[in-house]
């Protein structure tokens, strides 16, 4: 019987992971498919127990949902817990298991560019992609992480419970150019025509300016960083790292990476050079 996955957002239409993961089940001769399903906020529970009624086998969850999916969820991984983020659900005897394999799927990407010895690093926001790069950041042996989030608080809340240093946007703002890297997690610049998370003024020429949105290729965030001197790392590494260690849980098998990474930025528009 064909096999059937899914991702969950709001909003959804722009995701390549139906067209990743259907590739890959292609590659491997995995009878298979992968779904977007959009759910607003005050309808995910009703969509998540629809999915897992309908037998699906899988399910990756991105914005808004990372974290308010916890609830429905039967087990958390030991790094889901800490993160209190998720963004792979695992189906096991009939319970559902959340995974986050955001963090490590962006610190694989990082890590395939040149970086100085204990960078200071900058976070931009605190939801759940943030959670999950700031706890992988940390456990890579990066030391020096701040984070900057519009409601300082949740900032805080992430600061302490990874054991990192908050600040305000203001303060990010004006202290820009003592980052080494810039990591832009908010949705600001999902959508055409939106500003800046924060402003890139005080940018330094040299440092890596990084987003984690992977449609468009170049956000108005990266945009400005190029502006400014800086080496910018768009979301494409990371979504596809982060697919494929989603895809190795449920189905036992590791993809090529690096062939995907290529795959998706042409589809989107760009030009790949291997690495």
């Amino acid at each position: 019987m064909k096999k059937w996955y899914a991702v969950i957002g709001d909003p959804i239409a722009h995701s390549m992971s139906p067209f990743m993961h259907d590739l890959w089940f292609k590659e491997h001769g995995i009878n298979a498919t992968y779904i977007p399903i959009h759910a607003e906020p005050a309808k995910l529970e009703k969509a998540f127990q629809a999915m897992k009624t309908l037998g699906i086998c899988g399910l990756n969850v991105t914005l808004p949902h990372k974290s308010s999916i916890i609830p429905f969820l039967d087990r958390l991984d030991e790094t889901a817990v800490k993160m209190n983020a998720v963004n792979t659900v695992t189906f096991e005897g009939g319970k559902s298991v959340g995974w986050n394999t955001d963090g490590d799927g962006f610190v694989r990407s990082l890590a395939a560019n040149p970086l100085p010895e204990n960078p200071k690093i900058l976070v931009i926001g605190a939801g759940g992609a943030a959670r999950g790069i700031v706890f992988a950041l940390k456990r890579a042996g990066f030391s020096d992480v701040s984070v900057a989030n519009r409601t300082y608080r949740r900032a805080e809340e992430l600061a302490h419970a990874a054991g990192c240093t908050a600040v305000t946007m203001k303060e990010a703002e004006l202290a820009l150019g003592q980052y080494n890297i810039l990591i832009q997690t908010t949705s600001v610049g999902l959508a055409k025509d939106e500003g800046l998370p924060l402003s890139m003024e005080h940018a330094a020429a040299g440092s890596l300016a990084a987003d984690i949105i992977y449609n468009p290729l170049e956000t108005p965030f990266l945009k400005a960083a190029k502006e400014k001197g800086c080496t910018a790392l768009n979301g494409v590494g990371m979504f596809v790292y982060q697919g494929a260690i989603a895809f190795e849980k449920w189905t036992g098998v590791e993809p090529d990476t690096e062939k995907m990474i290529g795959i998706i930025t042409e589809k989107l528009g760009g030009n790949y050079v291997n690495r």
